[in-house]
């Protein structure tokens, strides 16, 4: 598998990322194992995880199972140093913590030494800012955005503490990168305007939902990816399973993130089912695997974009990684423009 330069990092990463959110609920930990293994067979070396994982459902009860698991698998393999681990602090009302505290110098402090012992790891790779303190437009909130609450110069004070907190962190020899989640164009800005300003470090990844659904990503964040060489880590590059087509026709399969959450976190619309047929059918006409079309997407667009994936089974993993070797052709991405016009914003 191609590898790429993470931003500026000076760190090579595979072209796809593996997902983990759902190891310790969708799937058991020799499953998990198992999936790192074959991931690492096909030539994957970036591993994307959570503090606050598993998912599907998230509870106190589960928090940090995602990272433990990743933890014993290091552990066991002795393959610590063949792989790129990204994690990420949680942020106000998450369950992690009771009271569900906003990221600060003390939350970002313990919640690091917490992910190195539940990974069995002295360093974590790229450490990521699970979502902004001041609120987000991620996770269908887009539709009701309001940023007049905010006060810049608290926003500010924040960044400067973050910054200076990671600082530490990086000289004590604990992370060696930073990077941004559920971030905005602004957001990303003034992260790194401050961290420029003020000799400090530098956010390196922006992880922000990404799909042929789900492309608020294409406009100003694309200038600024390019511009800053940051690259987009895109999760839920299938959508939440919408693009395999296991949906069609509204049903919900036994087994599948459906059949956990309903509503596929706000995905499921009277209009996504027209753009899901709109897909299935480019693929289809094309002979290709719609999955594999969705992540081989991603490859020809403007800027560096690392879809993050996510299998329950061995055989689903399989499949999401022959997308390494396909390139889709100007026709297919000819149609996928007309049918991104046509159903610009699903849900």
């Amino acid at each position: 598998m191609r590898k790429i330069p993470l931003g500026r990092t000076g760190i090579e990463v595979s072209e796809i990322c593996l997902g983990s959110m759902t190891w310790g609920t969708q799937n058991t930990e020799a499953e998990a194992h198992a999936q790192l293994d074959r991931a690492i067979e096909r030539g994957v070396n970036f591993i994307d995880t959570a503090e606050m994982y598993p998912t599907n459902p998230i509870s106190a009860e589960t928090v940090g199972g995602t990272e433990r698991i990743i933890g014993n698998w290091l552990k066991a393999t002795g393959r610590r140093d063949r792989v790129v681990i990204a994690t990420k602090v949680s942020g106000e009302g998450t369950k992690v913590i009771e009271g569900g505290p906003p990221i600060s110098r003390a939350r970002m402090t313990e919640a690091v030494e917490n992910s190195l012992r539940r990974l069995q790891t002295d360093v974590i790779d790229l450490y990521q800012l699970h979502w902004p303190n001041r609120g987000s437009y991620h996770f269908r909130q887009n539709w009701s955005f309001d940023p007049s609450h905010q006060r810049r110069d608290e926003t500010v004070a924040h960044m400067m503490e973050i910054l200076e907190t990671a600082h530490e962190l990086v000289q004590a020899g604990k992370i060696r990168h930073l990077g941004l989640s559920n971030e905005s164009a602004w957001g990303t800005a003034m992260w790194l305007r401050l961290a420029e300003e003020n000799d400090l470090p530098r956010m390196q990844t922006i992880q922000n939902e990404y799909s042929l659904l789900c492309r608020l990503f294409d406009t100003d964040l694309a200038e600024l990816s390019v511009n800053e060489e940051l690259p987009l880590l895109g999760y839920s590059p299938l959508a939440a399973g919408l693009l395999s087509g296991k949906y069609a026709g509204d049903v919900t399969p036994e087994g599948t993130r459906r059949a956990l959450n309903a509503n596929l976190g706000g995905r499921i619309t009277p209009r996504v089912w027209s753009a899901v047929s709109a897909y299935m059918g480019i693929a289809n006409e094309a002979g290709l695997d719609p999955c594999q079309m969705a992540i081989a997407w991603y490859r020809s667009r403007p800027f560096t974009a690392i879809p993050i994936i996510g299998a329950t089974s061995t055989e689903q993993l399989d499949n999401l990684l022959g997308a390494a070797d396909l390139t889709l052709s100007d026709d297919v991405l000819a149609a996928i423009g007309r049918a991104w016009r046509a159903h610009p914003m699903p849900f």
